[in-house]
């Protein structure tokens, strides 16, 4: 009533149209407005009635729905009270019925087991069935399927590469047993492989003949033909050791003798008259007359060798690549040092002028390899296959190897000819004789001091030692940079070989006038103070480079980020990298107590910076206080084996982790010590380091209070722990 009465404007009712929205209404107006509400109202009424009688068969079937609906909802909800008062009972019933539930699900378990056990069954009795098809596969001739069989069935067993006896051991008892069928089909296999490779292949070495068959019988297999063979044994990976007997033959029956005996090589294809297929190659070996190996027929011998391998490459391993480097890895190492041993080696020259004319034969052993690369009968990028170009290439160090072996021995012979006792007659000639600027009378062995304004005698042997001496030093000057440093070590080791045989062997035989006054005691020190002048500066440079390297690292700061770490990782590198160079270069020149007092200089220089730059560094987080220790412990790692020369009393079967070695090292370099310590303190607690530092042990080691000071606030945040820690630092200043 009340939007209908919204909906009714007022002044619609009044007789006055005109009248004010604002204006009071009289009483006259106010008694029709109620006079006419009433008489809308009764008509709005008799309009609902009217509404309702039209449409009262409609209205009685909604009652009528709405009444049923609510009584099956009272019904509904009086069975589902029923139910969860059956449910919520602990009756027989519901246990009968998750009892049963429990049994249905265990049998479903057990029937899933069962049928996966089956399925097991069934896969593995196929596996075995194909293992006895591979085997059928063999004895009919079919080697290919055999060998296929046989290599997808070592994916299927999951067979590694590894031993097989510790992979069986880990593994339950039916693989072990499969795996054992397919080791013994695997055997059948490679043996039958490599007894038709054997009889393919056969060398009659009293008629000079290699003779393969290209297609043959043997046993129950009729019929087949060599690339078949090889195809197989290529499939289930046994080139090696198939090959390896025919290998090995032709090396002895074959190379040998084109090398030592200069064989000649002739090759010959037979036909089959019936298919003119090829049935056999025959490669035949003729001897040459008045055959020797020397520098001149080089090309000889090459060119006989890429026959021999021009045979192998098209009758033996038909032109297959993967093939030829398997014949190849077989055969060349001892290929290479037949030739190197019977020709390279003496083609050598004894004088140094001729080095020049070996030209020719780097050139030769350079095209030989490369015909061999062509072929793939060698590797072309592994530089360890160019064995004869390396060899000729360095002909001048073979040259000075051999000189110097020359040398030494003509040193030791003559210094064991005792030909040291000098001329009674020399030393009656007065003291004119030793005179400056006198050599009227003078000995053929009679020389001028170098640091003496005076003459003496010396031995005929003495004499000759140092002739041979000073031609090894003049032929530096014709002689490379390799050839003159050898030459250098020849002319050093005779001196040594003088100085440690001629003292102690013949002092005994100098007359007695000459015992008291041969003495050389005054001159050791101007050559000792010399040397060690020398070795200082060299001392010097070499700290000076490895502060360098050092500087690199920018005081070690930041390693926690990449860019950082791998600089200062590089630096570190750089060290160990110079260190190492002082140590092979100087070790064997040095006598083995300078060359300790030196090292030890250097290697407490080094780790005194490192240390000192690590102790400078401040606000250090928790990642990189960890790389810096990792930094630490790989350099020292790296520096085992300089460590190792250092300790000469070690144990041989001591280890370098060993702390005998570590106690050695440290009584020779307090900064090692100091450094080892500041690497246990990275990642120490407060609390350690607080009773390290009370214990003295810090101390021992190196550190001063300043430095722990300014470690612990680079490492720690403000705490009290902190705080305490660093009050029983500083309590050692007070």
């Amino acid at each position: 009533m009340d939007v209908l009465f919204g909906s009714i404007d007022v002044r619609d009712l009044l007789s006055t149209q005109d009248l004010e929205p604002t204006s009071p209404l009289s009483a006259p107006d106010l008694r029709l407005l109620i006079d006419r509400l009433n008489l809308r109202s009764l008509h709005i009424k008799q309009n609902a009635l009217s509404y309702l009688s039209s449409h009262h068969s409609h209205f009685s079937h909604l009652l009528s729905l709405s009444s049923l609906t609510f009584s099956k909802t009272l019904d509904l909800s009086s069975d589902l009270s029923s139910l969860l008062s059956l449910l919520s009972d602990t009756s027989p019933l519901d246990v009968d019925i998750r009892h049963l539930a429990s049994q249905i699900s265990s049998k479903r378990s057990e029937l899933e087991e069962r049928k996966e056990a089956l399925r097991l069954v069934r896969c593995i009795s196929a596996l075995i069935g194909r293992l006895e098809s591979a085997r059928e596969d063999l004895r009919g001739g079919m080697l290919i399927e055999a060998a296929a069989a046989v290599r997808d069935l070592k994916k299927a067993f999951g067979v590694s590469g590894s031993d097989h006896e510790e992979e069986d051991a880990t593994l339950p008892p039916v693989f072990r047993l499969l795996h054992a069928e397919w080791m013994e089909c695997f055997d059948e296999v490679q043996d039958v492989l490599a007894r038709i490779m054997e009889n393919a292949v056969t060398f009659e070495p009293e008629n000079g003949r290699v003779r393969v068959k290209l297609r043959l019988t043997v046993g129950e297999i009729k019929s087949v033909e060599l690339r078949t063979v090889l195809m197989a044994m290529d499939i289930v990976g046994v080139l090696d050791y198939g090959l390896a007997k025919v290998a090995d033959s032709m090396i002895k029956h074959v190379m040998i003798p084109t090398v030592r005996n200069g064989l000649g090589v002739g090759f010959v294809e037979e036909l089959n008259r019936d298919s003119q297929q090829k049935d056999e190659a025959i490669l035949s070996l003729i001897l040459s007359p008045n055959y020797q190996v020397e520098y001149s027929n080089g090309a000889t011998i090459f060119s006989r060798l890429l026959q021999v391998t021009k045979f192998i490459y098209k009758s033996i391993c038909f032109s297959n690549g993967t093939w030829m480097q398997c014949f190849g890895r077989l055969t060349w190492p001892r290929i290479s040092e037949l030739v190197i041993s019977e020709y390279l080696s003496k083609a050598v020259p004894d004088d140094s002028i001729k080095i020049a004319e070996l030209q020719n034969v780097v050139k030769l052993t350079t095209e030989f390899e490369t015909a061999l690369k062509e072929m793939m009968f060698i590797s072309a990028t592994d530089r360890k296959d160019d064995k004869l170009s390396t060899f000729a290439q360095n002909v001048e160090v073979h040259f000075a190897s051999r000189k110097k072996k020359e040398i030494l021995a003509k040193a030791r012979n003559l210094l064991l000819q005792r030909e040291f006792v000098l001329s009674l007659e020399n030393l009656r000639k007065g003291p004119n004789f030793y005179s400056h600027g006198v050599t009227g009378n003078a000995s053929d062995y009679a020389v001028d001091l170098l640091f003496q304004p005076e003459r003496c005698l010396v031995s005929k042997a003495a004499s000759q030692l140092m002739e041979l001496v000073h031609q090894t030093l003049q032929g530096i000057r014709l002689s490379s940079t390799r050839v003159a440093m050898e030459f250098y070590h020849a002319a050093r080791d005779a001196l040594l070989l003088y100085e440690a045989i001629v003292p102690v062997k013949y002092c005994s035989d100098f007359p007695n006038g000459v015992k008291e006054h041969a003495v050389f005691v005054d001159i050791p020190p101007r050559f000792h103070q010399m040397a060690e002048e020398i070795l200082q500066k060299q001392i010097k440079l070499v700290i000076f480079s490895l502060n360098e390297a050092i500087d690199g690292a920018d005081g070690f700061q930041n390693t926690h980020q990449m860019q950082q770490y791998e600089s200062a990782k590089f630096s570190l590198d750089q060290v160990v990298f110079i260190l190492e160079k002082v140590h092979i270069v100087w070790e064997p020149l040095l006598l083995p107590s300078t060359y300790k007092r030196i090292m030890c200089k250097i290697l407490d220089s080094v780790f005194s910076r490192i240390t000192k730059d690590l102790l400078l560094l401040d606000d250090m987080a928790a990642e990189e206080t960890l790389q810096l220790q990792r930094l630490i412990h790989i350099t020292l790692e790296s520096l085992s084996s300089l460590f190792e020369s250092l300790v000469a009393d070690a144990k041989e079967n001591e280890k370098f982790s060993d702390s005998y070695i570590w106690i050695q090292l440290e009584k020779l370099l307090p900064s090692l010590r100091k450094l080892r310590k500041l690497a246990d303190l990275l990642d120490m607690p407060l609390k350690s380091i607080t009773a390290s530092w009370e214990s003295g042990q810090l101390v021992s080691c190196g550190f001063t209070p300043f430095e722990m000071e300014n470690f612990v606030k680079a490492i720690f945040t403000d705490s009290p722990l902190r705080k305490e820690c660093l009050w029983r630092i500083g309590k050692a200043n007070s």
